[in-house]
């Protein structure tokens, strides 16, 4: 006679239970908690700023509240839909095309058994990240100057003639971005690098013993060792898709190409500091970050159906 054993339940511990043994982890992560609190939680209560008619002297209390007015006053403005379409061409024209190269040279990076070489190309493609966006911008415009420029004297070294290259429309999202992705490739690699460094060897070995090639083996072997890393990248990068950065795309703006390089970040700050507007300004940001957060959620949800990986 048999007798069906009961399957007895965990009973659920405590988190103080869990941190038993563990408290020296938390101090450890306590300075993180404090500063994402202090800088990113606590400035939450100066949102209400959108929705006031903010004047200093009153403070944010004592300014009127005017609802959805700032909001309206957005979108019934002719910056709005050139505003909004310039940062999301521009933000998924960086992903689209930064995201994959990072990767590439990861893989391309790990791939090479000559570890002096290796270091020197690592050397190289780091370097630029190290160089602060203004200092790149200067670079740029005198690198791409009609008249000084270095691209433009050869050009007319072999005949052709100048172009103001920050003068044409069509050319100024090609700059930006692939500027962009020559100067943070080698630093965006690193974490891949770092996933691949934890890839077993024995993986590589059996797979050499059965004849496979070395594209064979990174399709096979290197690449899904590094889907979780590119899931949870990718999410964060939508996640932040309307938060193109402000001072690249202000430094590079001329009257020129005002009308492709007006992005978000550059109104808010034309129309908050310059015209001193804080509480249009403020419901500009709030709306570019509620449209972030549906697309952090959104994009999370399809990749956790899709592939498993997901943030939560």
């Amino acid at each position: 006679m048999t007798v069906n054993a009961v399957p007895v339940k965990k009973k659920k511990r405590s988190f103080l239970q869990r941190m038993q043994g563990n408290w020296d982890l938390l101090f450890f992560c306590l300075p993180g908690i404090v500063i994402t609190t202090i800088y990113h939680y606590v400035p939450i209560y100066g949102v209400q700023i959108a929705f006031r008619n903010y004047k200093v002297k009153k403070g944010i209390w004592g300014s009127e509240w005017v609802g959805l007015k700032n909001f309206q006053r957005f979108f019934a403005s002719a910056y709005a839909g050139t505003t909004i379409t310039n940062t999301l061409l521009l933000s998924v024209y960086s992903l689209v095309a930064s995201f994959p190269v990072a990767v590439i040279l990861a893989l391309m990076l790990n791939s090479l058994r000559h570890k002096r070489y290796r270091k020197v190309i690592q050397a190289v493609t780091y370097a630029p990240h190290f160089i602060s966006t203004i200092v790149m911008c200067g670079m740029l415009i005198l690198f791409l100057s009609p008249r000084v420029g270095v691209v433009n004297m050869v050009i007319r070294s072999l005949g052709g003639e100048a172009i103001n290259f920050m003068g044409k429309s069509y050319m100024w999202r090609h700059i930006y971005v692939w500027s962009g992705i020559w100067q943070g490739m080698g630093w965006s690699s690193v974490i891949y690098f770092a996933a691949l460094a934890g890839v077993s060897p024995e993986y590589h070995e059996a797979a050499i013993v059965d004849g496979a090639t070395k594209f064979q083996r990174v399709l096979h072997i290197d690449l899904p060792f590094l889907a979780p890393t590119m899931t949870m990248l990718l999410i964060l990068n939508c996640g932040s898709i309307l938060s193109i950065g402000f001072e690249k795309a202000y430094a590079l703006q001329n009257d020129l190409n005002i009308g492709v390089s007006e992005i978000i970040s550059t109104y808010v700050y034309k129309v908050g500091i310059i015209n001193r507007d804080p509480s249009f300004s403020t419901a500009i940001g709030l709306f570019n970050s509620v449209v972030n957060s549906i697309l952090l959620i959104t994009v999370n949800a399809i990749t956790g159906r899709m592939s498993g990986n997901s943030l939560w």
